[in-house]
């Protein structure tokens, strides 16, 4: 089976300064691995790599799927409505954009805008536009954080519901190993500098 990911990475900056070290990592269809690691390390560099965002690094990457990713801040539209933020993002139609918003308990929010919503509300916006892609691969950036314990713990068992029907490779960054123990089929560990898996992929 050809993996959903597959990173061989030689080497990675931030300008002069070195980020990452020599790394691979493998994702298959239908799991999901957690990328921790302590704060600075270079974990968001990874998945910003992945995700073609960050492009100071030498290596290969295969990633032939359709992508989303879910940031640690929501990264929504002020001036776009709920349902406009799906939408135009996810590039879905209305029903579907209503129907994702509803699959987060977002269906009386379709026609607010970000600014009235509490971060709670915005963080499952952010996780509803990204699921409404249909994406082969899903990344996702501390996005339980800044979340009270109980909050964080809904947002996860919403991600573990909207996740359970979907056959896609997910990368979880987070400082959290509860989290990652929680949500991931298997975890890695990033560190030392520039930082390497300290455990194999």
């Amino acid at each position: 089976m050809t993996p959903a990911i597959s990173l061989a990475l030689h080497a990675a900056s931030h300008g002069a300064a070195p980020a990452l070290g020599a790394l691979s990592l493998q994702v298959m269809t239908g799991e999901t691995v957690a990328v921790t690691g302590p704060s600075g390390v270079g974990k968001t560099t990874l998945l910003r790599i992945l995700a073609g965002l960050h492009t100071r690094w030498t290596g290969t990457l295969h990633l032939p799927g359709r992508l989303a990713m879910v940031f640690q801040e929501p990264v929504l539209m002020p001036w776009r409505t709920a349902l406009e933020n799906i939408c135009l993002a996810a590039g879905c139609t209305e029903g579907e954009g209503k129907a994702a918003l509803a699959s987060v308990d977002l269906a009386r929010k379709s026609d607010v805008y970000p600014s009235a919503l509490s971060l709670g509300q915005q963080r499952r916006l952010s996780l509803a536009r990204a699921f409404a892609a249909v994406p082969d691969v899903l990344l996702m950036d501390e996005a339980f954080v800044s979340l009270d314990a109980a909050l964080a713990d809904d947002m996860m068992t919403l991600f573990e519901h909207l996740r359970k029907d979907r056959n896609l490779a997910t990368v979880i960054v987070t400082h959290d190993r509860a989290e990652a123990d929680r949500l991931a089929d298997r975890s890695l560990v990033l560190g030392g500098s520039p930082a390497r898996f300290l455990d194999a992929p």
